[in-house]
């Protein structure tokens, strides 16, 4: 119990920083569903969809459309992607009520490396992002570190509550600048080996400011 205690506690320490703090707006939410079916031994299909409020609902800031072909170069590990997204995107023009939205098409490849540490669960992913905004071309680099920690069983399994937190740094190419940094902290439940449910809050650190959401997440590995 006190190991356990101890791990939470450094995943607040490293994950929830004092730098989170909330602009003068309302929180947003953003409701995410991500999908991920073994085709076979190794070749799996990535699908996502995610909708993201300025408010808890109805005050559209992104619609999200995600998906990718995987291939695992180890047996349940080691996982290399290429994929395609959709982004629409409402954005407030600075200093009034007006938005102007965006159509974003994405090229992305990405690695993803997992492994175990006792009770915690650790993902790395490193993405390259290919950006076609409107008549804009851009690209990115993006870090993601997540950490879920079984807190009713030994491991991740049917009926498992978990504590989970993630950090993501994003990385502008040319020229190479930051862009932004997410922080996330939040609490899981296990529906079976295949399914889970996910909420907690996330903020988004940029140069100037930050923001912060309410995140609801359903995981889907059910296979084909």
């Amino acid at each position: 119990m006190l190991q356990k205690t101890t791990l939470l506690s450094l995943l607040a320490l490293l994950f929830l920083s004092p730098k989170m703090q909330a602009q003068d707006s309302e929180i947003g939410n953003w409701l995410l569903y991500f999908g991920n079916q073994k085709i076979n031994n190794r070749f799996n299909f990535h699908n996502e969809v995610q909708y993201r409020s300025y408010n808890f609902i109805g005050d559209t800031e992104q619609f999200l459309l995600r998906t990718g072909l995987g291939y695992d170069l180890t047996e349940n590990n080691n996982n290399i992607l290429v994929g395609f997204a959709y982004i629409y995107s409402e954005n407030y023009i600075p200093g009034t009520d007006e938005k102007f939205h965006t159509n974003e098409y994405r090229i992305y490849e990405q690695l993803i490396t997992k492994s175990q540490f006792g009770p915690v669960y650790m993902t790395n992913r490193y993405r390259f992002e290919q950006r076609f905004i409107d008549d804009n071309f851009k690209m990115r680099l993006r870090y993601f570190l997540s950490l879920n920690v079984p807190l009713n069983k030994k491991v991740l399994e049917k009926n498992a509550f978990y504590a989970s937190a993630y950090n993501e740094i994003f990385i502008n190419v040319e020229p190479l600048t930051f862009d932004r940094d997410r922080v996330y902290g939040g609490f899981g439940y296990c529906i079976n080996k295949n399914c889970k449910v996910e909420a907690g809050i996330m903020s988004q650190l940029f140069t100037e400011g930050s923001t912060t959401q309410f995140q609801i997440m359903f995981f889907n590995n059910l296979p084909f």
